[in-house]
């Protein structure tokens, strides 16, 4: 493949889906070099609210975005889609995943902690058989009832162990490539802050190591989840805690992960935290600007992993082409708020 492709990052505007929520649509790219955001609409649905966007791991040209009408998927760098038959039941996709070992196989992610696989790239599609037991304090009288999967990950040394973050549920986990699912959230709860999970992420750096992200900071767990601790990030708000939203691991460098974040769900501060040694420890990163509202989605490019990408709920979007050194801001345009999903290709 060729490495003066042109690269492009995508941004996609999305909301929550209890009623009375706002919610907001779009799906933008940006070429790598330029500073023109396009709108992307061929062939998605109305108002796409994009709440997750995958890059086929070996042809950039493909990009599948999760919608509130199921999967759609694109074969030129999204100036065209179409949508995936799924045999779904309606609900909105949250999340998408490759298998890192076979870019066929393709996971998604959708609400009612329902998740589907397709082993063709697309073409079909069978229900997993996701049953599992929520902590009690998620499923009380006036708990959120939508049990998202906003985050899938996958161990790239054994494909086969799959990890789901669940808001509100907690982190769920199979071991046989998701025929059987347990919850590794366990014991008793006082509120669902630590269980209100955001994303989850197998780290590569020390076998078993998996972290976990949530409305109340970032956790980690040295045995595939079994136990867990607190990796007590700098506190941003009054509850002294750190709103986390996304993580990822720097391509071909997995003892450099990022954290994006801010005070709350809607909130005027963000932040990104950086561990360079696997997670052991963690800082939070100077990034010479200030973002103005939490920070959502991350993305790299992995043919350069030194380009990287930060998006602000706000429509904030920063760039840095030195490994997070310095920023660049690339705002969406006026009205483009309420950012969900980000990648690069």
């Amino acid at each position: 493949m060729s490495t003066n492709r042109t690269s492009y990052v995508y941004v996609g505007l999305a909301g929550e889906t209890a009623p009375g929520r706002p919610v907001k649509s779009g799906l933008y790219r940006m070429a790598a070099g330029d500073e023109t955001w396009e709108l992307l609409t061929r062939g998605l649905p109305e108002a796409p609210a994009i709440r997750a966007i995958a890059t086929h791991p070996e042809d950039a040209d493909v990009v599948y975005v999760g919608t509130q009408a199921g999967v759609y998927r694109s074969a030129d760098h999204g100036e065209h889609w179409e949508r995936l038959e799924i045999k779904d039941h309606g609900l909105p996709v949250w999340s998408l995943l490759f298998d890192p070992r076979d870019p066929d196989v393709l996971y998604a992610g959708y609400e009612n902690c329902e998740i589907f696989r397709s082993e063709d790239g697309g073409a079909h599609w069978q229900q997993l058989p996701v049953t599992v037991r929520f902590p009690e304090v998620s499923v009380a009288p006036g708990a959120n009832p939508a049990k998202r999967i906003l985050k899938l990950a996958a161990n790239p040394a054994n494909p086969g162990e799959l990890y789901g973050a669940i808001e509100v549920g907690g982190i769920i986990r199979s071991l046989d490539g998701g025929e059987h699912w347990e919850n590794m959230s366990h014991g008793q709860y006082v509120n669902d802050d630590t269980v209100d999970m955001h994303g989850v992420l197998v780290g590569r750096w020390r076998p078993g190591m998996l972290f976990a992200i949530s409305r109340a900071g970032l956790f980690c767990s040295a045995d595939r989840g079994e136990h867990w601790a607190s990796a007590r990030l700098e506190p941003l708000n009054p509850k002294g805690q750190t709103y986390c939203r996304d993580i990822r691991e720097v391509p071909g460098d997995p003892k450099t992960i990022w954290v994006a974040a801010g005070a709350d769900f809607a909130s005027e501060l963000g932040a990104l935290f950086r561990s360079k040694d696997g997670g052991a420890s963690w800082s939070r990163v100077d990034m010479g600007v200030k973002p103005r509202s939490t920070l959502f989605a991350l993305a790299f490019d992995a043919r350069q992993p030194r380009h990287m990408y930060a998006a602000a709920s706000g429509g904030e979007v920063f760039a840095s082409a030195d490994g997070g050194q310095s920023w660049a801001e690339h705002h969406l345009p006026e009205g483009a708020t309420q950012v969900y999903s980000m990648a690069c290709a």
